[in-house]
């Protein structure tokens, strides 16, 4: 059954109820990050990751229901039962395995740099150099890294990715760290005044969050990712999604992130 519907899931109306049995699984994401987790023309939610989340509740036989939120919040909102998974583009961390339970990996990717068009800058190793101005979205592994690694920068940080775009773009920032994918899309939008640094320095893999205290759910969770795998599921999701990004990927030697 969940080979069908991994071909046929692409065509599916998201409005549709997703038939099944049982408590609502309750998804946490944030709606911000397209084209993973964003929103539609009509203020639905849409994305690579909305996607999955339907495929995981019809595999499990459970209604969906998507929780949206800011990415910090996610986490304790996880560890107070307020959700039953996280579903947002998050990294796979030991520092968030301390608190949180994750999925085996379903994207692999890294962090990157967004700068100034007329930038000097021209690989991490330069932001290491003299003092520097970054800006990163919060709670995120660029943020994080950011305060490990470059403890004499000045750092600017926002809930919203956009902003700090705006902040490198503007000239207030002289770099956005943030994930390989976001970086291009980002530079193409902006060409006039950025440039990503696409070779990622530090490498990452993306993982469902799931509560400590229930492997069975984890077990759930690997098992529909493992399927979900051989029927092409991740290759569909990137033609529907991420077509301009999966060309690029692919004409630098790079897989593709989804696998």
């Amino acid at each position: 059954m969940l080979v069908a519907c991994v071909l046929a899931f692409v065509g599916c109306d998201k409005k549709s109820p997703v038939p099944g049995k049982g408590a609502a699984l309750r998804v946490g994401m944030d709606l911000s990050y397209p084209p993973f987790e964003m929103q539609d023309k009509a203020g639905q939610p849409d994305g690579v990751s909305v996607r999955l989340a339907e495929a995981l509740a019809e595999r499990l036989g459970r209604p969906l229901k998507i929780m949206p939120m800011e990415f910090s919040g996610l986490i304790p909102a996880l560890k107070t039962g307020n959700i039953d998974l996280i579903l947002s583009s998050m990294t796979a961390t030991e520092e968030r395995a301390k608190s949180i339970d994750f999925s085996n990996p379903y994207a692999f990717t890294g962090l990157a740099l967004l700068v100034r068009s007329d930038s000097n800058i021209q690989s991490i190793d330069d932001l290491k150099q003299g003092v520097h101005t970054v800006t990163a979205k919060a709670a995120t592994t660029g943020e994080t890294w950011a305060i490990k690694n470059l403890p004499e920068a000045k750092r600017v940080v926002f809930e919203d990715q956009t902003a700090c775009v705006l902040e490198v773009a503007q000239g207030r920032a002289d770099a956005f760290i943030y994930d390989q994918l976001s970086i291009f899309k980002y530079a193409e939008q902006n060409k006039t005044t950025t440039r990503g640094l696409l070779k990622p320095f530090v490498e990452e893999s993306w993982a469902f969050g799931i509560a400590k205290g229930n492997p069975a759910l984890r077990e759930q969770v690997n098992a529909f990712l493992e399927e979900f795998r051989k029927a092409d599921g991740f290759s569909k999701l990137g033609d529907r999604y991420l077509k301009d990004e999966k060309k690029f990927l692919e004409a630098v030697g790079i897989p593709f992130i989804l696998r």
